[in-house]
């Protein structure tokens, strides 16, 4: 026997002869993490040196399969190219509930001083994706560990190209909601604006949709000595981005919520030639359809008759994106209540503000009830303060049993009905 199969045997004893004798609570659940976080922290940083890039997981995919063979998780592998999915229970009818993990990394070079930083230039788990990993692999084996009391099935879904093409969409292509159909899904975030120990809770809307415009301003060039000859792309495509800064504050209802931002204008050659042509690309964020389909209606008709107004002709493509993330609020009081008896009602922290960045389990709770929450990470003292997407994001390792615990216990709140 190797030393990672003795060490996930030895672990699973003791889940038999302890805890999981009596129905699993909370509090025994993460007792039970507890005593295998020395194998969750190796997990975690071994992944953490090794990230890969949407649909290139293959390392990745491989390392979880050997590590559900030997939890005893029987899988699925190969969906949308690098996905996972394990099954625990199914020896009974009852209800099918599902956890999600992404596993994918970033583009960015690692800049943290520790033993595990990544060994992969320009690419990072900037993003706790490591971690959401680490997480649904502990609370595999929590599951398995209980053997036939589990009333009903949990499927394990470590999905690929969160941070790029949306896998969830893929996966959902090819059936992982189905046969037998989910029930409930839950999934987590890590979240650095929160201490370690503590649970985000958002009801309703917690991520916003995106799309993606690309915007050319057609005009007609010349010398910058005779505009009067000249459509000048550069002067209208000003006017555009002023324009398009009324689309929001004069046509959204300020009850509700929406952003549209230009990052990037280019155009012209020389100072002296009137620009044909000016390039610009930007985002659009909203909350809900209505909002999303009228600013996007607004975008297209000011562009285009502010750029007429000057002789000017707007080219407008837009990229659709991530639809918004909406929250199902009785699977976030199922949260709510496990994270309660778990961690006490002082680190329960319910965010009312939604986040305006986005997330591809939206496609999940489309089609399935569910709740996808944020796991603090955060801690001062050890200097891990930096926000996902940064060279030197970090987390406190204590957080991967509590996430662990509480994904496991989502997942039995929904068998035992």
């Amino acid at each position: 026997m190797s030393e990672r199969s003795h060490s996930i045997a030895t672990a699973a004893d003791a889940v038999e002869s302890g805890a999981a004798k009596a129905p699993l609570t909370p509090a025994t659940a993460l007792a039970t993490a507890r005593e295998i976080e020395p194998w969750l922290v190796t997990v975690r940083r071994e992944l953490h040196q090794r990230p890969e890039l949407g649909l290139e997981e293959h390392w990745t995919s491989g390392r979880i399969q050997e590590l559900l063979t030997e939890i005893g998780v029987p899988f699925r592998a190969g969906l949308a190219r690098t996905g996972v999915v394990g099954t625990i229970g199914g020896r009974s009818a009852g209800p099918v509930v599902a956890l999600r993990a992404d596993i994918d990394g970033l583009p960015l070079t690692d800049a943290k001083d520790v033993p595990y930083r990544s060994r992969v230039e320009g690419m990072m788990h900037a993003c706790g994706h490591d971690v959401h990993t680490t997480v649904l692999l502990g609370a595999a084996r929590i599951l398995a560990g209980l053997g036939d009391e589990l009333a009903g099935t949990v499927r394990l879904i470590f999905q690929p190209a969160e941070e790029t093409v949306g896998g969830a969409e893929l996966l959902i292509a090819e059936g992982v909601l189905e046969d037998p159909p989910v029930d409930a899904i839950f999934g987590l975030h890590v979240e650095p604006r929160l201490d370690v120990g503590k649970i985000g809770l958002h009801y309703g809307h917690r991520n916003a949709a995106s799309d993606s415009l690309n915007l050319v301003i057609h005009g007609r060039a010349g010398h910058g000595a005779y505009p009067a000859g000249t459509v000048d792309a550069v002067v209208a495509a000003a006017h555009v981005v002023t324009a398009l800064q009324t689309v929001v504050s004069r046509n959204v209802d300020p009850r509700r919520s929406a952003v549209a931002s230009f990052g990037t204008i280019h155009g012209g050659g020389q100072q002296n030639i009137v620009a044909n042509r000016v390039e610009l690309t930007g985002t659009v964020r909203t909350l809900d359809p209505e909002t999303r389909e009228l600013v996007l209606e607004r975008v297209r008709r000011t562009a285009e008759g502010v750029a007429a107004g000057f002789g000017a002709r707007a080219e407008l493509e837009i990229e659709p994106g991530y639809d918004a993330l909406i929250n199902d609020d009785r699977m976030v009081e199922v949260v709510r209540a496990n994270a309660v008896e778990m961690l006490g009602e002082d680190n329960l922290v319910v965010q009312p503000e939604p986040n305006m960045g986005v997330e591809d389990f939206a496609y999940y709770l489309q089609k399935r009830p569910g709740a996808f929450y944020s796991l603090g990470v955060r801690n001062d003292e050890k200097g891990i303060v930096h926000s996902v997407h940064h060279d030197r994001f970090d987390v406190d390792e204590s957080c991967l049993a509590i996430g662990a615990a509480i994904q496991a216990m989502n997942a039995l709140a929904v068998l035992r009905g």
